[in-house]
């Protein structure tokens, strides 16, 4: 187990961690208004499930320990978020949805919102620097197996971003429901997510280059 005096500092950077409004929170408002609680959930099992699945195994794994030493990866991973990003952007923003139901086209299913809160998830720089950069600052080897206190921190991490992303969730589909008995206002706030979305991809695009 981490040491509690460790323990402390690392639940408070996490809160505001989780409080900080990021792509795979914007993603599950936008799930959740615009498709439902149901889409909004089965978006956030992609994020903390599969993706943390593939996450904390690469943490336990020592792939922290690879990005500090090789800091040219994070560009590479910013790239990719950026451009994830841009990618949902757009279709918020082309995407149209339909009468009576207002159910959009895409996703057209539970899987699909599955598979992109998990794409999400896994190009979001913001969480891989607080998994692999911050959060192995928190482990003293003298306190047990390395690997351990990584496993329990990166549990943590995802268990604290399944209650605050299923919290969005509960609240943007009652958000959603409320919307539907005015379905000229649900395109607007598609489009408004949609260019917050690009403008995060411009900003993740022009931030100046990762250094450890």
């Amino acid at each position: 187990m981490p040491p509690f005096e460790a323990l402390l500092p690392f639940l408070f950077g996490l809160l505001v961690l989780q409080l900080s409004p990021g792509p795979d929170m914007l993603l599950i408002l936008d799930r959740g208004i615009a498709h439902g609680a149901k889409v909004a959930f089965s978006t956030i099992a992609g994020i903390v499930l599969v993706a943390g699945a593939v996450q904390i195994a690469m943490l336990v794994f020592g792939f922290g320990a690879l990005i500090r030493s090789h800091p040219a990866f994070m560009p590479l991973l910013r790239s990719a978020g950026a451009a994830y990003l841009c990618y949902l952007g757009i279709r918020m923003l082309t995407t149209r949805l339909r009468a009576p139901d207002l159910v959009a086209v895409r996703p057209a299913g539970l899987g699909d919102a599955l598979w992109e809160g998990a794409v999400s998830s896994l190009t979001n720089p913001k969480s891989f620097l607080f998994l692999f950069v911050v959060l192995p600052q928190f482990v003293d080897p003298r306190a047990g197996p390395v690997w351990l206190q990584m496993l329990v921190l990166g549990i943590l991490h995802k268990l604290a971003g399944a209650v605050t992303l299923g919290s969005v969730a509960l609240l943007a589909g009652r958000i959603g429901g409320w919307m539907r008995r005015w379905p000229r206002v649900l395109p607007i706030q598609r489009n408004l997510c949609g260019l917050v979305m690009i403008g995060l991809s411009a900003a993740l695009a022009t931030r100046i280059p990762y250094a450890p």
